[in-house]
């Protein structure tokens, strides 16, 4: 029940996308501009279908709380499934007692299925308490080598290639995907098979050197062997490390590096699905880049 002079919670709509992308600018990280916000409420596969773009609270001197949220809807283990992905979440400390209202609006949405991708602080316990489980997250920090040619190999990463290539979930995956600002794509091919990397670039400790595999499709037995040519690809544009999950790969690349216990959290909410098969498409991690 709301008290007398309380925010209001309304659903995020396209015509408020402006103010919320300028309030979570001004309040959740400056580094990132107005304009880059945007992207991540009107992102490039969007068909106007999403029932919101998260939820506000709006108080007498505007929005004072802002949970973004990212809709899609993806097969997962063989079945379609309405999945909504929690993006962005930040309050005004003077409203904090009101953050709940925010969460419940969302989680609220019946059908759907939850994700979380970079939950930080208290946010994981919050998590964790309303039903969220933590996906596998180990796998391997490996550094990128420079490496000879793999014979009859080829990697790029032109778009025309991408384009003529891939099929299927992977060429939708590209079309919706190669507008957004922070998810890169890589197309190994040999003897008529195929492998579809998409990666982001992501700081740890402020340097910006390393790759996060984010989807891999196509023969994930050819992206392994020909890992050693991705890595120098890799390489040859700044990006020395790989964090690599063997969840999300199939496999973890050989060479000099170290094991990685678990990576930064993510998680889902579902009655039905593990989150074994999930990637971490349609979602903050390929439409920002922090």
């Amino acid at each position: 029940m709301e008290t007398a002079g309380a925010p209001e919670v309304r659903p995020i709509s396209p015509d408020d996308a402006a103010a919320v992308a300028g309030f979570l600018h001004a309040n959740l990280n400056a580094r990132l501009s107005a304009g880059q916000w945007l992207r991540l409420l009107l992102p490039p596969w969007d068909d106007g279908s999403a029932p919101n773009h998260g939820f506000q609270l709006v108080a007498e001197e505007g929005i004072v709380g802002v949970y973004a949220a990212v809709y899609s809807r993806r097969e997962l283990e063989g079945r379609l499934r309405e999945v909504c992905n929690l993006a962005a979440f930040c309050v005004r400390e003077e409203h904090r007692a009101h953050s709940v209202r925010l969460i419940r609006a969302l989680l609220g949405q019946r059908g759907y299925v939850f994700t979380d991708f970079s939950p930080s602080g208290n946010v994981v316990a919050m998590n964790e308490r309303l039903g969220f489980r933590h996906l596998d997250t180990s796998g391997r920090l490996a550094l990128n080598l420079p490496r000879g040619p793999v014979p009859g190999v080829r990697v790029t990463d032109d778009p025309a290639a991408l384009s003529r290539r891939l099929e299927g979930t992977d060429a939708e995956v590209y079309r919706d995907h190669r507008g957004a600002a922070a998810a890169r794509h890589l197309l190994v091919e040999a003897e008529g098979s195929y492998a579809y990397l998409v990666y982001r670039r992501e700081r740890r400790k402020r340097l910006p050197l390393f790759a996060v595999p984010l989807y891999a499709g196509g023969d994930r037995a050819l992206l392994e062997r020909a890992w050693p040519r991705v890595g120098t690809h890799l390489l040859r544009h700044g990006l020395p490390v790989t964090l690599a999950e063997r969840r999300l790969l199939g496999f973890v690349p050989g060479g000099p590096g170290r094991e990685l216990a678990s990576n930064r959290p993510k998680m889902v909410r579902s009655k039905e699905l593990d989150g074994a098969t999930l990637d971490y498409l349609y979602s903050e991690l390929v439409l920002v880049q922090w």
